[in-house]
């Protein structure tokens, strides 16, 4: 079980588990203040549906991303700036851009209220089918349904500049590619040089939860975007 908290202002947010509750602040609004905003999201019961988040849990979080995003969009130069908080000690930038893109699903150079919801709800709450395809679409950088070990290779470097010089014990300067040669192994069963997605779920799903890194990547990367996008 792990915690996730989204500070918002004066407020501030935990998700533990697949728990959101607000655990300060103002009682949140019935319905969504949305008449000053530039993007007007969705109505909540569509989100409702759409998504794991209850109406209640939908409020507390569209609270915190208006107080953040006063526009209801938050663009890719925003969006680095932000993760960058999180990410002192080395270079979160081409990561940033990496995850920016994996939201921005519409490919309009923007990630709305709408997008940051349905990430998060598959990151969350989402089946380990959903996990894996949300995966599988990051690591896919030009989106044309195979990953590549040079695309594999610029998220793991981007993964690597990230968490900076500070970690232990102290990573090789090889380590990303003896990364990308590892996953290589396991995952191109053909040995064509590239990864599709039927590849890339049949071998995470031989391997077990609480075993595969992927998941705990996952688990990571729900408390990153929920400090990064919202503080």
């Amino acid at each position: 079980m792990y915690v996730c908290f989204l500070f918002f202002g004066s407020d501030y947010i935990s998700i533990e588990g697949s728990t959101v509750t607000l655990e300060q602040g103002s009682d949140v609004e019935d319905e969504m203040e949305i008449a000053t905003v530039r993007h007007r999201p969705e109505a909540l019961e569509l989100l409702e549906a759409q998504s794991k988040f209850t109406k209640k849990e939908l409020q507390i979080l569209y609270r915190g991303f208006k107080n953040e995003c006063p526009s209801g969009i938050v663009n890719e130069e925003t969006f680095k700036e932000i993760y960058s908080q999180f990410f002192p000690q080395g270079d979160s930038t081409t990561y940033a851009h990496f995850l920016f893109n994996a939201f921005d699903t519409d490919h309009n150079g923007s990630v709305s209220f709408e997008d940051f919801i349905m990430g998060l709800s598959i990151l969350l709450r989402g089946t380990v089918q959903e996990k894996l395809n949300w995966a599988f679409n990051l690591y896919d950088i030009n989106k044309d349904g195979y990953i590549t070990k040079e695309e594999m290779l610029d998220i793991m470097k981007a993964i690597y500049d990230m968490m900076g010089k500070c970690t232990y014990p102290v990573l090789k300067e090889d380590a990303p590619r003896q990364h990308v040669e590892t996953f290589f192994q396991k995952m191109d069963k053909n040995k064509d040089g590239v990864v599709t997605i039927d590849e890339f779920i049949e071998s995470c799903q031989k391997v077990s939860n609480d075993k595969c890194e992927l998941f705990s990547y996952f688990h990571q990367l729900a408390k990153w975007l929920s400090h990064s996008t919202t503080n």
